[in-house]
């Protein structure tokens, strides 16, 4: 639920995407859904896909009624899908102004247990549903006079921890916002990355620990100079920031949003 804090500060940016439009994969849960309620909130109009049409119909009945959002139950790392999605998401609202690649994940566990499959699968579900949504939603951000490209990284990205499939993709997908915020710049396209530290999320690994094992969750915080996880909404304000009119002079950057946090997991690493 969003806290009392959030409405002070949706209310002071109240109109900001007034008239924008505006995808979200992994739109329905955790930090996605924090980001298109966000959205919502300050006047966008949001296509938001998750590969389950349970957690949608979740979505749309925590909304308002006037809210405005285009859903679509398909896997992201199916690139034909993730294309219709996005072209059926463009016609819906007469283009779009900006993506925000949320969706991501990991298969298999350690190096010597991790199949390639697993390894396949982790990198098409970050690095390659990154580059085929950046890919289909250029054509029609260009069109608008330009656009924002958001990708939720990690701070595993280069803070090492398991497993190495998901730091390896997440690596990419850093690299490639570097690389396609220089290609893709002289088309009036921004792209940059927000890396969230461990974010509790509820019902989620973290909240859990908390719950179950408090004794190891405290000992977990210290990887944290506050003694503070991250909160999604907190990950959810800086995405919000790039695809902002107030970020138009950011691109090619990585904002990480983790408290200072040390280790990405209490495993040893």
């Amino acid at each position: 639920m969003v806290d009392a804090g959030r409405g002070t500060q949706s209310s002071r940016h109240a109109g900001r995407f007034s008239g924008r439009r505006i995808v979200v994969t992994g739109g329905s849960r955790g930090l996605g859904k924090e980001v298109v309620r966000l959205l919502l909130a300050e006047g966008a109009r949001v296509a938001a896909c998750a590969r389950g049409e349970e957690s949608l119909d979740e979505l749309r009945r925590s909304l308002d009624a006037h809210d405005e959002v285009f859903t679509r139950p398909l896997d992201v790392a199916e690139p034909e899908l993730l294309e219709q999605f996005v072209d059926s998401a463009a016609e819906a609202f007469g283009g779009l102004d900006g993506v925000v690649a949320c969706a991501g994940g990991a298969r298999g566990r350690g190096i010597t247990e991790a199949t390639a499959q697993d390894w396949a699968a982790t990198w098409a579900l970050n690095a390659g549903h990154f580059a085929r949504l950046t890919a289909s939603a250029t054509p029609y951000l260009e069109a608008a006079g330009g656009g924002s490209v958001v990708v939720v990284s990690s701070i595993s990205g280069w803070k090492p921890g398991p497993q190495a499939q998901y730091g390896a993709a997440k690596a990419a997908q850093l690299h490639m916002v570097s690389s396609l915020a220089r290609e893709l710049g002289p088309r009036g396209v921004r792209v940059n990355a927000v890396s969230p530290g461990s974010m509790l999320i509820p019902g989620k690994r973290w909240d859990r620990m908390r719950q179950e094992d408090f004794a190891a969750f405290q000992k977990f915080t210290e990887e944290f100079p506050g003694r503070e996880l991250v909160l999604p909404e907190e990950v959810a304000d800086v995405i919000a920031f790039l695809l902002s009119e107030q970020s138009r002079a950011v691109t090619g950057a990585n904002i990480p949003v983790d408290r200072g946090q040390n280790a990405p997991t209490p495993d040893g690493y």
